[in-house]
């Protein structure tokens, strides 16, 4: 193997290498492992299971016993927040859709409210007329796991008017629907309702989700914790299981945030060492988080763990082509995050005119600058980052399956860049003089698509799917 060093500035040092051997080999941590071991066939861009024709245009939303809060008309206007809904709390009470004229119905899409934490119950009636009803599905129920849009297929036939009954919920007797949509669906893509993340061998009992919704009213984004996620949730919109075994998280350019703090929205998996004990805080030196194996005896006592591996296979199916010119085409993919900092961030980045991305991490220092700000480095891998980079020769492309590898020993980061049929490429990092090994110091790790792109076009959209996702920490046992 060999190494080029180079040393950066006064606060770390780098050496970037090539490595000739194709295998990643483990560094640092315990053979404490949450491992997946999916064996992935080449990625394709799915969506959750949704009726390929287009959406019926519902002309309007009646019920005779409505809510004024919550008006039939809510559930066909188009705006998916849990504010904007159809609610009745009487047993049979019925939501009509009319479609203007008679169709050829096959499914109906359903946003349920509260669709992740309890399930309802209802029936679907149709009639050409108003008056003579066809019973098409009898006493179903919704899956209590989506947030997002869940597909209900019903017996195939030809009405105008739809006639949705509630029969309460697992929880009491409200029936309430955020937006529903009406379809002729012959045929179905994905397999969404059948097939959920936890199923897919990330044991996501381990991590919390941010996505870029806010559901409980908080004014920041949602946070979908650890057991509601091993026990299933999905998001139609966000967060689903895709066709080829693994899962996909795609974030918008717009939407809510994790903080007022920050600039850009995402959607992103963040390591929880508690494991679903909310007794333990998110933040702190404890047993949630983890610390620097440099760091003092007492800090490794009390964190989860010390040092980290991160190894994560995936492919990048989507990113922006709009907006400012640093901005376009760039997506955080794995992050290390301390208390307030980052001690790195990769990007993978993909302009317009190229047909393949680079990747490259920034490592961001606790030292200040004399203008007060924390001093960054930035390290290209694959290509380059600039905003005019060419197509990169070795670079990476859409929807092209490739692994990284992230890990801290004491004080050395190293980023891993791992391709079949091809050499590692590999970059190291000396971080012991960016102070992330003093006392209070905690680390965690983030997994997902943080879409670092705030001027796109509104319809733009960043998406990956994550195949592999393995944590682990010297000390640290996910048995525990």
């Amino acid at each position: 193997m060999s190494y080029r060093s180079k040393r950066v500035h006064q606060f770390g040092k780098l050496v970037i290498a090539i490595n000739l051997a194709l295998a990643v080999t483990a560094c640092g941590g315990s053979s404490d492992t949450n491992t997946t071991n999916i064996t992935s066939p080449p990625p394709v861009i799915v969506t959750p299971e949704q009726c390929i024709n287009q959406v019926y245009p519902i002309r309007s939303a009646t019920d005779a016993m409505e809510s004024s809060a919550y008006p039939a008309s809510s559930a066909i206007d188009g705006n998916t927040s849990s504010q904007s809904r159809w609610s009745n709390d009487g047993r049979n009470a019925a939501l009509i859709l009319d479609l203007g004229s008679v169709k050829t119905l096959g499914a109906l899409t359903i946003k349920w409210f509260e669709g992740n934490k309890r399930i309802a119950r209802f029936s679907v009636e149709t009639s050409s007329d108003n008056t003579s009803w066809t019973t098409v599905l009898t006493q179903a129920d919704s899956s209590g796991r989506h947030s997002g849009f869940e597909l209900v297929k019903i017996e195939p036939t030809s009405a105008r008017y739809i006639k949705l009954i509630g029969l309460g919920n697992n929880e009491n007797q409200n029936n309430a629907i955020v937006e529903v949509q009406a379809h002729y669906c012959q045929d179905a893509g994905g397999n969404f309702s059948e097939r959920f993340p936890n199923e897919l061998g990330i044991e996501l009992i381990d991590w919390y989700l941010s996505i870029p919704t806010d559901e409980d009213n908080s004014g920041t984004a949602d946070s979908i914790f650890e057991t509601d996620l091993a026990n299933g949730y999905t998001n139609s919109e966000f967060f689903y299981a895709s066709a080829d075994g693994g899962i996909v998280m795609r974030s918008p350019s717009y939407g809510f945030k994790t903080s007022a703090n920050t600039s850009y929205v995402r959607v992103e998996l963040r390591e929880m060492l508690r494991r679903g004990d909310r007794s333990i805080s998110t933040q702190g030196v404890n047993k949630n988080n983890w610390v620097f194996g440099s760091a003092s005896a007492q800090g490794r006592q009390n964190a989860g763990g010390y040092d980290g591996d991160l190894r994560v296979k995936m492919a990048v199916n989507q990113v922006t082509t709009t907006g400012e010119n640093f901005q376009i085409g760039r997506v955080i993919i794995g992050q290390i995050h301390a208390n307030d900092d980052e001690p790195v961030r990769l990007y993978y980045r993909k302009l317009p005119g190229n047909e393949r991305g680079a990747i490259y991490f920034a490592h961001e220092s606790r030292v200040k600058d004399s203008q007060g700000r924390n001093i960054e480095t930035y390290v290209d891998m694959i290509g380059s980052r600039s905003n005019t980079a060419a197509n990169p020769v070795e670079g990476i492309a859409l929807n092209e399956v490739f692994s990284y590898h992230i890990s801290v020993n004491f004080n050395l980061l190293t980023v891993t860049i791992s391709r079949a049929g091809k050499a590692d490429v590999v970059a190291q990092y000396d971080m012991a003089e960016s102070l992330y090994d003093q006392a209070g110091q905690y680390h965690y790790f983030k997994v997902g698509v943080y879409n670092v792109n705030n001027s796109s076009n509104p319809a733009e959209f960043v998406q990956a799917t994550f195949y592999e996702i393995k944590n682990s920490h010297t000390g640290y046992s996910a048995s525990e």
